[in-house]
């Protein structure tokens, strides 16, 4: 999901899917969670697979999420296989960039230091030790973070809570009656589950007795209900029981208290899988492959081609057949990215269809299968990177990053294939650059080193690219703060060395080989351009990267655009062509990679803060100062003031003399609470009408907090006095002219097309609905409203535009 920067905008909860399926029950036990965590900092939820330890976990998180200023982070584990990844994991999810070669813990730490929120572990039992590491070091250095982990087995810290999660209840016969269905989690969760494959279904004074059994024969267990449940289509709830009974009777010996949870578990997922047709098992099997998510294309690549290995009769079309079948049966839950289907094998499911992959002889061949189909995408996304795909690229390896690495750990723990995993772990060199996380490529590239793999050209290329972006990072970061000395060369003409773009992949043809080669190229043309400046030679370098800039635009490609145009910006920056800085840095600004792509947007900001300072306007450079170090703090720090603490700013002390201390320090506290896109407005000059007022000063900026005080006191006054929202029904768009508002206006105007939703008293779906955003957007969108209110909730954000609209 999308990650907003800024005080107004942090999002209160990030990386929790959407919930498909109705959460029946457990109001005890998520107030007893509620309840534990805030009593103390670390808290395991335990319990056997399918208890709904992960359902129950999201849920109170969403409820305790307003309690954490700086939000609730999930952090899927399930999908890790190398301990050694728990620290990137948490901080890919926290959105925390090491771009060095630092222990990602120690990033990790360092930004949570002075942080308040909630991190879920989810899944820890199989890294069970890295989990205890992380908490432990984590808990010991921070005071407002909070970790509520998920697991079959505690991670044994002192101080650490527990908290079982039970099975659903279910009535015994003399419990039966009217009220039952309601009474009982289990038996309206089957209900639930058992109406959305058989529209109209109940459970009544008829079946209730039969349902009652299963539940209790499944020992309540949610998932294993489930299970059941997606066979009333085909029969019965007598039939369903009546069968249920036998399987139980022949594993217990008859007897119905002899089998613990984790058997009856076991025993509900056989039944699933002897239901499944023989090719329905066989795609069971090879799917559990994949770790968090394929889509058909995927599937197809190694099912297909593994049943054509084995012999089997199967071509694409009975992979999709199969792959219907087991979302039918709820084997395999459907879900859909910005348009594309995917799907997925729950963790118990995976877990069982990796022992049949293994019982089948299959699995080593099906996980290379899989890691070739990976490597194939990876060296495509590797030729296409240079070019116009760039975000479409940069979204398909985000969300098959836990099949990256899957692909990955294969190869560096099976014998032969080290020399795959370099392979794959060094194409992906604009992944890892690009993206601001080094270190876990360095991660795979020394580990596939150490397992025997032996340095080719992709690891030539992977480490040119990092070594060259981080060169002109820091040499960049050198000049703006003056402390490079100006090295005139002792020869007038005395040239420097040009260094060679690294080898293309070799098997690269045409127009692919081509733009590969031109991306080293360009960034070879910005490397030089930068050490041409900061040896004060800033007037060769323009041509050079003008020239850059030119190659970028002829391929539709932003990623290396933005570094030859920060680079043109800081040449004539050096030039003191401060205005033509500005403008170059503006340029870049104007890149969607920029603004997606953190780091460079707090790169670009530091730049523009630079030119506008030296350009004699020391407020714009506070602010930008200000949003910039924002951007940076909330993706783990800027890594040279890590190399340089307290280094000086020249343009900065500029700034700072000609306002004085306080007003810059004013100036950067503004910078520091706009949100992303406030500051990406403020710093192009095209300030967002109510948001990027909230950077004026003197009379002005005092007038506006005033009134805006004025209007939250009068709104807050009328919540209290029990104003209701406005009562429109659900159905007609508000008829919402944000200019009519009397002024001053705190909000945008999409929020305030949002506040006028919120006054109707629609849901956040509704508003997505609507207005045709994602649902977290809309519910971005509320939080914003409510935090640059001062509200706490949403009948005082009613009663305030109501107050506004009749004014």
């Amino acid at each position: 999901m999308t990650r907003v920067v800024g005080g107004s905008e942090s999002q209160r909860t990030s990386g929790f899917p959407a919930e498909l399926t109705s959460f029946v029950g457990r109001r005890d036990e998520a107030a007893d969670v509620r309840r534990l965590l805030s009593a103390g900092r670390l808290l395991t939820l335990t319990g056997p697979g399918g208890v709904g330890k992960t359902r129950l976990a999201g849920h109170v998180a969403g409820q305790v999420a307003r309690a954490f200023a700086d939000g609730v982070w999930l952090v899927p584990l399930a999908v890790l296989r190398d301990e050694a990844l728990v620290p990137h994991a948490v901080n890919d999810a926290l959105g925390v960039r090491n771009e060095t070669v630092r222990p990602p813990l120690e990033i990790l730490v360092d930004h949570l230091r002075e942080r308040r929120l909630l991190i879920v572990l989810d899944n820890c039992e199989h890294v069970l030790r890295s989990c205890a590491v992380l908490a432990g070091t984590v808990l010991a250095a921070t005071e407002g973070v909070r970790i509520l982990a998920t697991s079959r087995h505690r991670l044994g810290l002192a101080g650490e809570q527990l908290f079982e999660v039970p099975p659903l209840p279910a009535p015994a016969p003399e419990e039966l009656g009217p009220s039952a269905v309601e009474s009982f989690p289990a038996l309206r969760l089957f209900a639930d589950r058992a109406a959305a494959v058989v529209p109209g279904f109940t459970v009544g004074e008829g079946n209730q007795q039969a349902v009652a059994r299963l539940c209790r024969r499944l020992d309540g267990l949610p998932l294993a209900i489930e299970l059941a449940a997606v066979r009333v289509r085909a029969l019965g709830v007598d039939q369903l029981v009546e069968r249920l009974d036998d399987r139980f009777s022949l594993l217990t010996g008859g007897s119905p208290t002899s089998a613990p949870r984790h058997r009856t578990l076991r025993s509900a997922v056989d039944w699933s899988h002897e239901l499944c047709t023989p090719q329905e098992q066989l795609v069971w099997a090879w799917l559990s492959v994949f770790v968090g998510g394929f889509d058909l294309a995927a599937a197809e690549a190694v099912c297909a081609a593994e049943a054509a290995c084995t012999g089997e009769e199967t071509a694409s079309g009975a992979v999709l057949d199969a792959v219907a079948g087991l979302v039918d049966k709820s084997v395999l839950v459907r879900e859909e990215h910005a348009g594309q289907v995917r799907y997925r094998l729950l963790v118990s499911l995976r877990d069982y269809g990796l022992e049949k992959l293994h019982d089948l002889g299959d699995a080593t061949e099906t996980r290379r299968r899989h890691r070739d189909h990976f490597a194939r995408l990876g060296a495509e996304y590797e030729q296409a990177w240079f070019g116009p795909d760039q975000a479409e690229i940069t979204e398909r390896i985000r969300i098959d990053q836990d099949n990256f690495r899957a692909a990955l750990d294969f190869c560096l723990t099976t014998p032969g294939e080290a020399q795959h995993g370099l392979r794959l772990a060094a194409g992906l060199w604009f992944h890892w650059v690009a993206g601001g996380i080094w270190g876990e490529g360095r991660h795979w590239m020394d580990g596939a080193l150490r397992a025997g793999a032996r340095p080719d050209e992709a690891l030539t290329r992977a480490l040119w690219a990092s070594a060259l972006t981080s060169l002109v990072h820091s040499r960049s970061a050198a000049v703006l703060a003056g402390l490079d000395p100006v090295q005139t060369a002792a020869v007038a003409d005395q040239e420097l060395p040009v260094p060679a773009p690294p080898p293309v992949p070799a098997g690269t043809l045409g127009p692919a080989r081509g733009r590969t080669s031109t991306a080293f190229v360009v960034l070879t043309r910005v490397e030089l351009a930068c050490t041409l400046v900061s040896r004060g030679r800033a007037a060769e370098a323009i041509p050079l990267c003008a020239e850059a800039v030119a190659l970028c635009e002829a391929h539709g490609e932003q990623w290396a655009r933005s570094w030859a145009l920060r680079t043109l910006a800081l040449a004539h920056w050096a030039e003191g062509q401060y205005d033509r800085a500005a403008e170059h840095a503006r340029a870049c600004l104007r890149l969607p990679y920029t603004v997606r792509r953190h780091q460079s947007l707090a790169r670009t900001l530091d730049l523009l803060a630079a030119a506008e300072a030296l350009a004699g306007d020391a407020e714009r450079a506070g602010v930008l100062r200000g949003a910039a170090d924002r951007v940076w703090h909330d993706i783990g720090g800027n890594p040279m003031d890590f190399l340089h603490p307290g280094r000086p700013r020249a343009a900065e002390h500029h700034a700072r003399r000609t306002l004085g201390d306080r007003a810059y320090a004013q100036a950067h506290r503004r910078g520091g609470c706009l949100s992303l896109e406030e500051a990406v407005a403020y710093a192009l000059g095209e300030p967002r009408e109510g948001s990027a007022s909230g950077v004026r000063t003197g009379a002005a900026s005092g007038a506006r907090t005033s009134a805006s005080s004025a209007v939250r006191t009068s709104a807050a006054s009328a919540a209290r006095q029990g104003a209701a929202p406005a009562g429109s029904p659900v159905g007609a768009a508000p008829a919402v002219n944000p200019d009519a508002l009397p002024d001053p206006v705190p909000l945008t105007r999409r929020e305030l097309q949002v506040a006028a939703l919120v006054a109707q008293g629609r849901t956040n779906k509704q508003i997505a609905d609507h207005l045709v955003i994602a649902r977290r957007t809309a519910e971005g969108h509320v939080e914003r409203i409510l935090v640059k209110l001062g509200f706490h909730n949403r009948s005082q954000v009613a009663a305030w535009f109501s107050a506004r609209s009749e004014s």
